[in-house]
């Protein structure tokens, strides 16, 4: 079995381009959860936090789960649904920034951040199925 422990996860969080990908997705996680508790709930529909919340976590719970999966298939198959988790998550952000007309810094960071992290996602796929990154 393998633990995970939150040290672990923070063990890059003095450098927020870290190519660790496990550290990153643990980290963005933790800003959406920051980001959502400076938010008036009162504009915002709960049901849209909730998603975001939901999909912004799983990123990184997927990739944590494909470590300890038992194949090859098993490890993409967690890997592919964190990259669809992002996806997901990037769709609730926008839904945030253009449905409810929050535009600040951390949004613009929100999304970039998970931008990177989607990169390193799909990067590490390609590398997985054995072709190469483009770009």
């Amino acid at each position: 079995m393998i633990v995970t422990k939150s040290e672990d996860l923070k063990a890059n969080s003095h450098n927020p381009k870290s190519k660790n990908l496990n550290s990153r997705a643990f980290l963005f996680a933790i800003d959406i959860i920051k980001f959502i508790e400076t938010l008036s709930l009162k504009k915002i529909s709960n049901s849209v936090l909730d998603q975001l919340l939901r999909s912004a976590t799983s990123i990184g719970a997927n990739i944590i789960e494909a470590k300890g999966s038992g194949s090859k298939k098993d490890f993409i198959r967690f890997y592919q649904i964190a990259l669809k988790s992002a996806s997901g998550t990037k769709y609730w952000i926008y839904i945030l920034k253009d449905g409810f007309n929050i535009n600040n810094k951390e949004i613009c960071y929100l999304l970039e951040e998970l931008e990177e992290i989607s990169k390193m996602l799909g990067s590490s796929l390609l590398t997985m199925k054995g072709k190469k990154a483009i770009g």
